[in-house]
């Protein structure tokens, strides 16, 4: 069995990076983070808010049923339950219990495999765009930071990957895509995992698998290659704010969600961003062929403008991306909400509503997580 197959033993060096990554990065709790007035956004009532790829749906019924029972006995330690929430996501993926470790999100996985695998000496590797969070890990344990084109279908190019970084510690893979929403193929993961470097790893981000019809590829862990996959209920299952990395609750209660919960809350998407797509069409907007709750949108002015026009018909976007100035980030929100965005954003776009000044804080809301610069 590869010893890449879990996250390993951590050496003191490896800790000491760990370390300065969690610190560096602001890794913190939402609640934690809330509490840093600069980065903190007071929203105004009735204010649209696509700009985090948050599920505006919150966590389903079960689930809420679930936080509420587990509330009375929050005076406790309970790790005992951590082990039954491992055993029961075991159980459902056909994995082996040592491959499998719990956190409250994706995030902590991410720093950890970030600092546990790049170096001054070993680079990581990601798209552009894509999403920046294992940038700033990278950044602080003083790993080159190599920036890759995504293909003009969107896809990570795995080959760009492979010839911009022979040195490289970690290649991350975040599929589908954050910001685009696009998906990069099973078989090109593959390619990337038999042709990477001896001793990195492939990093592949699952956090928007859930909204997709995508294979997984936490098969490549069952084959013991070199590969870590990182999942988060924070999406689809709506728990951003609880930071909870699997569904907790019963088994047969989880059945049930796994049966109606989320088919439900995956169609409602898809049919909220098809009807998106759809008027964008109409109107001759362009916009990455996504294929979960986010995309990319061109609206041929600086993504900075268009944040701030919106903000002020209250309406809040994603932040900017440097690779791609004159595209902003949407998130899917309820129909409602979409048309909220189509009014605010054709207004912008037929200039009959111009933006204020910048505020600096909007794209610094990395879906929870704050990045140095």
């Amino acid at each position: 069995m590869s010893e890449l197959t879990g996250l390993p033993s951590l050496s003191r060096r490896s800790f000491l990076q760990v370390s300065s990554a969690a610190l560096a990065c602001h890794f913190l709790t939402e609640a934690v983070m809330a509490q840093d007035a600069t980065l903190h956004i007071t929203y105004p009532d009735g204010a649209v808010r696509i700009n985090a790829n948050e599920n505006p749906l919150g966590p389903c019924a079960a689930a809420r049923e679930a936080v509420t029972a587990a509330a009375a006995l929050g005076g406790r330690y309970h790790f005992n339950l951590t082990d039954e929430l491992i055993n029961t996501f075991v159980q459902q993926q056909g994995l082996k219990r040592e491959n499998v470790m719990a956190y409250a999100g994706s995030t902590p996985g991410l720093y950890y495999t970030v600092a546990a695998f790049t170096s001054p000496k070993a680079s990581f590797v990601t798209a552009e765009p894509g999403y920046e969070a294992g940038v700033g890990a990278a950044k602080a344990v003083g790993a080159r930071v190599v920036n890759v084109a995504l293909t003009k279908t969107w896809a990570h190019d795995v080959k760009a990957m492979l010839t911009a970084a022979p040195d490289a510690g970690v290649f991350y893979v975040c599929t589908p895509n954050n910001p685009t929403g696009t998906l990069t193929s099973h078989e090109d993961v593959e390619y990337l995992v038999e042709h990477k470097p001896k001793g990195s790893v492939v990093l592949i981000d699952e956090a928007y698998i859930h909204f997709s019809d995508a294979s997984s590829c936490i098969d490549l862990v069952k084959s013991d290659k070199d590969v870590v996959v990182l999942r988060t209920f924070s999406k689809l299952y709506g728990m951003a704010g609880l930071r909870c990395g699997f569904a907790i609750a019963r088994p047969d209660l989880l059945k049930k969600l796994v049966a109606y919960g989320v088919a439900e809350r995956k169609a409602a998407n898809t049919k909220v961003r098809e009807a998106t797509f759809s008027w964008l069409d109409k109107n001759g907007y362009t916009y990455s062929p996504s294929v979960c709750n986010c995309f990319m949108l061109k609206a041929g002015k600086p993504a900075k403008e268009v944040i701030a026009a919106m903000a002020k018909q209250n309406v809040f976007i994603g932040r900017p991306w440097p690779s791609m100035p004159d595209w902003v980030r949407i998130t899917v929100g309820t129909q409602d909400e979409m048309e909220h965005f189509q009014t605010a954003f054709q207004k912008f776009m037929k200039g009959t509503a111009a933006g204020h000044v910048y505020d600096p804080t909007l794209e610094r809301d990395l879906d929870g997580v704050i990045v140095t610069a």
